[in-house]
């Protein structure tokens, strides 16, 4: 007799596809007595499946109607990470996805159970998408950023606590208006009560968010959208690195691969200049090593000794 997990997909996948099934067929298929499969049923509809029963000597269950793939046994992490990453693709992450991303975003949430449906559309309607590249940030806990959306959607006030650049920890009281995910972090915009003003805070740097259940009026932001709040305070920032760096490969070739992190101006037909500016040197020692093609570095000679130092590890592996 197969396990309960195994058993719980494959009654599932038989809902599903037959739509309505006598209990004592469906007993049969699954192997497992009529007591048995009643509590496999009662244990889907704890999970949240929207299992009908129907009594009487030809009683059986059907899938209520409306779902269209098989319901998905997730729980709230993986329901998050599900939804975050085909969003992710709907952004342009990979070309030639992005409708489709969209497509599946929506069927996938449309047959996930309502608790957890709840949580996934509050993060997909209240995210601001951007188009900037970039390393990859830190990781974000999934219950913070479903947490948030709902304060966001639900114009909820949000009280987190949120560790600063230089590690100061601060409890902050906010408005918050929208998440936008952009160079792969994730930041909540929002008005502080506290400093009476607008802020975008990352998301990988605030813990303990809570509702404080007092409902408030949108005021007007300060940009255009939330993703452009957010690309001004980046720019904003202090960038201690210039980079220059001249490339043995055509400018159209390297536009191709990194233009989106950097600035590209063809030398010659073989040969191009790239420059740009950031406060770390993680990124361009990345993208030059992806670029297949010889280089030299005329600034700064911090990137230098980055990519010797990288070189010498890579050759001890």
């Amino acid at each position: 007799m197969a396990n309960t997990s195994t058993r719980t997909l494959r009654l599932l996948s038989l809902l599903q596809t037959h739509r309505y099934w006598q209990g004592t067929e469906l007993a049969e298929r699954l192997g497992v007595s009529v007591r048995t499969l009643r509590r496999d049923i009662d244990r889907l509809r704890e999970l949240g499946y929207p299992v009908e029963a129907q009594r009487g000597v030809d009683g059986g269950y059907q899938l209520a109607a409306g779902a269209a793939l098989p319901p998905l046994v997730i729980d709230d992490e993986e329901a998050v990470a599900l939804a975050v990453g085909l969003q992710t693709a709907a952004q342009g992450a990979v070309e030639g996805i992005a409708e489709s991303s969209v497509r599946a975003l929506a069927k996938v949430a449309q047959v996930m159970p309502a608790r957890l449906r709840h949580r996934v559309e509050a993060l997909r309607t209240m995210t601001v998408p951007a188009e900037w590249g970039g390393p990859a940030g830190a990781g974000v806990d999934p219950d913070v950023l479903t947490t948030v959306a709902l304060a966001c959607r639900d114009r909820e006030q949000l009280r987190f606590v949120y560790r600063g650049a230089d590690g100061r920890q601060t409890d902050r009281h906010v408005e918050p208006h929208r998440l936008v995910c952009l160079s792969r972090r994730w930041y909540l915009v929002a008005y502080d009560l506290t400093r009476h003003d607008w802020r975008s805070f990352r998301a990988d740097r605030l813990t303990a968010p809570e509702g404080t259940g007092h409902r408030f009026r949108p005021r007007d932001l300060p940009a255009a959208d939330a993703a452009e709040f957010v690309r001004a305070g980046l720019d904003n920032l202090p960038r201690p690195y210039r980079v220059e760096v001249l490339v043995d490969a055509p400018a159209p070739t390297v536009r191709e691969r990194i233009a989106r992190y950097c600035t590209i101006e063809e030398v010659d037909a073989g040969h191009c200049r790239i420059r740009t500016t950031t406060h770390s040197l993680d990124w361009p020692t990345m993208w030059l090593g992806t670029l297949g093609a010889e280089f030299r570095v005329i600034e700064p000679p911090e990137l230098l000794d980055q990519i010797h130092d990288w070189g010498a590890r890579f050759q001890r592996a």
